[in-house]
């Protein structure tokens, strides 16, 4: 029988699996073949084939591949944990972004005990099983099966009559999964138990307390390498720990998820609002300021308070209810309502930096990245459907202006219409044109989401990737067909009738603590010198230099830098060694030559010592780096190689 594969035909005996073809490929490497896509379908290697079947077989470098791998591991904790606890109960264990977690009742562990549950999961995957599939006859017999482990039952009670319920054996252990697996554990060359946590059966406070646990494995030794290394670099980044340090914020038992953003941290909060300012005005927006407090009539017309009411404060005032506001779109309709508009005016871009509050579960918080009050960039654009893909090109200009200042590269991803939603077809035709033609006019590469769009519009989500190449979703852009109909907006189009505006919702920065604390990590607390609160620092050798030093800071001051004075009784050793902690940009040392001469000493950083310099030329230089929001430094080896 003939097959077709990676845009070839391949012939294979009748009776042949996707295993099979992978073999006649000579695709054996541990990273290499872990399931198969056979005519769309995902499935387990051992999938018999059919003539003309189009087969993808899937590796560990695609996502899928990943996510396979990282599921097939999980048992093997799963089974490991079982052997040495036979109490545990196991309850869910899904592949993450990196690596995966086992969810146990009646477990108790902590990091002594990794490395002997390390042991036993090298005993397992030195056992080789084959992971086998079995799909049961039924809710019954699925039920039967794990009639012994009451959250799996839980789990199957949830399924739909009629669904496909399978689960897999490796050895003695057998858990409830629809799979696919990998075709054996010995691909498995690297594992890894990363960290122990609680957590809530289904993230319910009201449900039993379990034992998460974190783990990671890989096909060679080498990628576990390369990823603990990582994870070293990225601890020294964590801003949970910089942020508080270089006392640019802090997180206080008063107001959980509620950052208190310090003096230092507000340096770098109002040079990101002034820089969103200037390129918002540029490109045409207005900018609105409305009410946090807004009334529960309000929330029930945008729906939130029919779908989101877990999440939002509310509370009575004068026997009338409102709630605090979690989003800033109900606002902006109610300013559009304000005044009739034309067709003349649109598209109208209405931007906002609002302050919004959610109730996020006291477990889910994480430093600026999982808050309960922050701020969003929010922005809604009012337009016809003529201007669809003019206005989303525009938003794409300015999410590229964005990130690019902060030499943060970004993919886009298109999102089209789930099962579940509203307006007519046609609408949603219109939308996602307009989406698609905007992407494709820009031309950089993006990628479609079948299915995965807002319930109310297509959409396009902006991820970015850090230093660390870590991805972040922030930036959204979304179509969005209901609220203007839920407010009954209009406009006045040029045949003279009322007609509802098309709607954009965008966010760039999305949530402005969340962007501040990837900002931290991205840069290491080494901010550039147009964002940085620490700019300038000026160090005395002696007492004898300070009123000298104050002078140089003073100039420095009027140019419209930071500039701090260090003329304490610390040795200047010390004082060098204060700031490159507190991460300076620049530090110019004082003596005696400098007062003779009039000059300055220059020590970046990086511990570079660039020696004694003219005090405008270093001025000239420090707002040539700031006016053109450089992420180099015009002292750093680099630019001093290009000038040279």
């Amino acid at each position: 029988m003939i097959i077709h594969s990676n845009k070839q035909n391949v012939e294979l005996l009748e009776g042949s699996s996707a295993k099979d073809l992978a073999e006649k490929l000579n695709l054996r490497d541990p990273s290499q073949s872990l399931a198969a896509k056979i005519n769309g379908k995902l499935v387990d290697l051992s999938t018999p084939l059919k003539s003309g079947d189009e087969v993808e077989l899937i590796h560990f470098d695609d996502p899928l591949g990943k996510e396979i791998f990282w599921h097939t591991s999980a048992h093997v904790l799963a089974q490991a944990i079982l052997r040495l606890y036979p109490d545990a109960k196991p309850t869910i264990g899904p592949p993450i972004e990196q690596g995966f977690y086992y969810d146990f009742a009646h477990l108790t562990v902590s990091e002594e005990d990794f490395e002997k549950i390390e042991k036993e999961v090298q005993k397992i995957i030195d056992e080789n099983y084959r992971p086998e599939r079995q799909v049961f006859k039924g809710k019954k017999q699925a039920l039967e099966n794990f009639k012994d482990n009451p959250y799996k039952c839980e789990l199957i009670e949830g399924f739909n009559e009629g669904d496909e319920i399978s689960g897999y054996s490796q050895g003695e252990f057998f858990d409830l999964c629809r799979g696919p697996h990998m075709p054996n554990l010995g691909k498995i060359k690297a594992f890894k138990i990363l960290k122990t946590s609680g957590a809530y059966w289904k993230g319910d406070p009201n449900r039993q307390m379990l034992t998460r646990i974190y783990a990671i494995s890989y096909p060679d030794r080498k990628l576990l390498k390369e990823y603990l290394t990582f994870l070293e670099e990225a601890k020294k980044r964590d801003h949970k720990i910089l942020g508080p340090k270089l006392d640019l914020f802090s997180l206080k038992e008063e107001g959980p998820g509620m950052p208190f953003i310090h003096p230092k941290g507000m340096i770098i909060w109002n040079r990101l609002i002034e820089f969103w300012r200037t390129l918002h005005d540029k490109a045409g927006y207005v900018e609105i300021k409305t009410p946090q407090l807004l009334s529960q009539s309000l929330w029930e017309t945008s729906g939130h308070w029919f779908h989101y009411r877990e999440n939002m404060y509310a509370f009575n005032i004068e026997e009338r209810h409102f709630a605090i506001k979690p989003m800033n779109c109900p606002g902006c309709m109610l300013y559009f309502k304000t005044q009739s508009h034309s067709y003349r005016e649109l598209p109208l871009r209405v931007a906002e930096i609002g302050h919004v509050h959610r109730h996020e579960a006291s477990g889910a918080l994480s430093g600026l990245f999982r808050v309960r009050s922050f701020h969003q960039d929010d922005a809604h654009v009012f337009m016809r459907p003529s201007d669809i893909k003019h206005e989303i090109m525009n938003v794409v200009g300015l999410i590229d202006e964005i990130y690019s200042t902060f030499g943060l590269p970004y993919r886009l991803e298109l999102s089209t219409r789930p099962e579940k939603s509203i307006g007519s077809d046609e609408d949603w035709a219109v939308a996602t044109d307009g989406l698609k033609g905007a992407l494709d006019a820009w031309g950089q590469p993006y990628r479609i989401n079948e299915g995965d769009g807002a319930f109310y519009g297509p959409k396009i989500d902006i991820h970015i990737k850090d230093t660390l190449g870590r991805s972040w979703q922030c930036g959204t852009i979304q179509l969005d067909m209901a609220l203007p109909e839920k407010f009954e907006l209009e406009y006045m189009d040029s045949d003279g009738l009322l007609k509802r505006p098309v709607m954009i919702h965008r966010a760039l920065f999305g949530s402005i603590e969340r962007f501040f604390g990837i900002l931290i990590e991205h840069f290491a607390g080494r901010f550039p010198l147009w964002l940085s609160p620490r700019q300038v620092c000026v160090i005395t050798v002696a007492d004898r230099h300070n009123e000298y030093a104050h002078l140089i800071a003073q100039e420095i001051k009027k140019a419209g830098m930071l500039c701090d004075v260090d003329d304490s009784s610390e040795s200047m050793n010390k004082k060098i060694r204060n700031a490159q902690l507190m991460q300076y940009n620049y530090m110019l040392t004082v003596g005696d030559k400098e007062l003779e001469n009039r000059t300055i000493n220059l020590r970046t950083r990086d511990n570079i010592v660039h020696g004694e310099l003219d005090l405008k030329s270093f001025i000239v230089a420090l707002e040539k780096e700031s006016e053109s929001k450089s992420l180099t430094s015009m002292y750093s080896k680099e630019e001093t190689k290009q000038n040279a």
